[in-house]
């Protein structure tokens, strides 16, 4: 993992795309709860930015930590680059660290296609597995449930099934309280991705 305070060409990126008015924090249930007024903003900035960044500048920002991880896996979402879904799909599966799991759901969701759905439910054929983590389950299962509604499939019902894997992680051991369900996962992730629709307005650049 390359990190930006030893390497000059990472801190470039971070600065010019990741902290920028503290994007990386912003991308993700934030969006939701913004005004009318802050969203355009902030969507048209991200459209732009999204549009302005290369893919070796991706690529960059994906050797790095979590913010920068996160940061480019919306900026490829809104520029539909979709190069890049292994890549994502890599990362989900390897879970090296937290927070940036949401966005590369997001990511796949947005692509739209069978092969993004696969993706999501290795995913979840790993972690359903395992109840004493708490990872990105949640965001996995709200972003397959879209993908079922978007392409008319069914991917998600066997986990979601009474003896499922999706059922047996929630109970644990550790029990997991105070859990939303699996539908309002799905709006969630639905919510987010509209605002990746909206962005994408914005992102007239060609991939370079």
């Amino acid at each position: 993992m390359r990190r930006a305070y030893e390497d000059p060409e990472l801190l470039t990126l971070v600065r010019r795309y990741v902290t920028p008015d503290r994007r990386y924090l912003k991308l993700g249930g934030s969006l939701v709860r913004m005004t009318g007024r802050e969203r355009t903003t902030f969507t048209r900035k991200l459209g732009r930015a999204a549009g302005d960044i290369t893919s070796s500048e991706l690529t960059i920002l994906l050797e790095g930590g979590w913010r920068e991880r996160k940061t480019a896996a919306w900026f490829i979402a809104v520029a539909r680059r979709v190069e890049f879904r292994e890549r994502l799909g890599e990362l989900l599966l390897a879970s090296e660290g937290p927070y940036a799991g949401q966005a590369y759901c997001v990511a796949l969701a947005t692509f739209g296609t069978p092969a993004d759905a696969d993706h999501l439910v290795a995913y979840l054929d790993r972690y359903l597995r395992r109840p004493d983590l708490y990872y990105d389950q949640t965001a996995a299962i709200g972003a397959l449930l879209h993908l079922d509604t978007e392409l008319g499939a069914d991917q998600a019902a066997r986990f979601l099934a009474p003896d499922g894997l999706w059922h047996r992680w929630i109970d644990g051991p550790p029990s997991k309280e105070r859990l939303d369900t699996p539908d309002d996962y799905r709006e969630f992730i639905g919510e987010l991705c509209a605002v990746v629709d909206e962005s994408s307005g914005y992102c007239t650049a060609g991939k370079r």
